[in-house]
């Protein structure tokens, strides 16, 4: 694996702080109805995207998500404040305000998109991999998913093919517990998810999803695996969000002494602990890092709030792709 070094924790700290203000900010910034539609934030899941984004080929592998998409592409690489902007709805946007929350998307970062249909990303993660191997390109595919998407028939259609033409792709569970206010143990007679995989004689494992060194000692294993040519892999990455699945969820399904249970065990927590006990930074260095974060959170928002909505134009240009499509004369002439 990749060496885990002091800078590392440090990128760690400040990244995953940052992604956390992101997120909370945007919070803020939904209730005050600068964002309108749906919004899922990923505060307490952060170790994952910090392990992945360690262990990746970020020059050539690819990524593809469910809904809970704002960090993930940070950690690609993708600007945060385009991704404010796109949460603003706004043309300086990923998608030029037309893919909003759910939808945050990067060709140029190799980031396939967030998917708002449960499981629809499973599928197409494994045509990206197929591609992949076709054109002889040596890119893995990650390809993350809920644990309620893992009830989806399509994910079962996907893993007999992937395996059958041993395709190179890392299927991940972002086992956060609970499908919306669903429990895990409450959607099948058994809570192991990676054992879905078995069915296939594909190689599957638990990972502890809130220490990111767990994170990227198993996302190595499986991604070595896909790049030789040995297929695809499934992780179940157990981790827990602290917030509500999405800012309409009261969360009547869990006490606050649960939640409080698993901010015990915060990743961020988890890598401000090894810092300081390594001594590779003080408390007030940390302090230091974390204006910082406030500071940049605070660029993304006004970047935002800056940038202009697209014009009514440009659904059209989102829509067809050539320039004299029937019929669009006329509606121009009735405005």
């Amino acid at each position: 694996m990749k060496e885990i070094t002091k800078e590392t924790y440090l990128n760690w700290f400040e990244e995953m702080s940052f992604w956390r203000r992101f997120e909370d900010k945007c919070r803020s910034l939904y209730l005050k109805q600068k964002i309108r539609g749906f919004l899922h934030l990923y505060n307490g899941q952060e170790a994952i995207p910090a392990g992945l984004a360690h262990v990746m080929d970020l020059e050539k592998d690819k990524m593809i998500t469910a809904y809970r998409c704002h960090v993930l592409p940070m950690a690609m690489g993708v600007d945060p404040k385009r991704i404010m902007a796109e949460l603003f709805g706004k043309v300086d946007g990923t998608s030029h305000g037309m893919g909003g929350s759910m939808h945050v998307f990067s060709k140029e970062h190799n980031f396939y998109g967030g998917h708002g249909i449960v499981g629809g990303q499973i599928a197409l993660g494994a045509g990206i991999a197929f591609a992949d191997k076709y054109f002889e390109r040596e890119a893995v595919t990650i390809c993350l998913m809920g644990d309620g998407a893992t009830r989806q028939g399509s994910l079962h259609e996907t893993f007999n093919m992937a395996m059958n033409w041993k395709l190179p792709v890392v299927f991940i569970c972002e086992n956060n517990q609970y499908a919306m206010g669903t429990s895990v143990k409450r959607t099948a007679n058994h809570e192991d998810i990676y054992k879905l995989a078995h069915g296939y004689e594909m190689p599957s494992a638990p990972v502890d999803g809130m220490d990111p060194v767990k994170v990227a000692e198993a996302a190595t294993e499986a991604i070595e695996r896909a790049r030789r040519g040995d297929g695809p892999t499934f992780l179940d990455i157990k981790t827990y969000r602290y917030r509500g699945h999405s800012m309409s969820d009261a969360e009547p399904y869990r006490s606050k002494d649960e939640v409080n249970q698993f901010k015990d065990e915060d990743p961020i927590g988890i890598v401000k602990n090894r810092i300081l006990e390594n001594n590779w930074a003080t408390e007030e260095e940390l302090n230091q890092t974390l204006d910082k974060v406030i500071e940049r959170v605070e660029e993304c928002a006004e970047f935002a709030e800056n940038s202009e909505f697209p014009s009514a134009n440009q659904i059209y240009d989102m829509v067809y792709e050539q320039e004299n499509y029937p019929f669009l004369d006329k509606i121009e002439n009735q405005k």
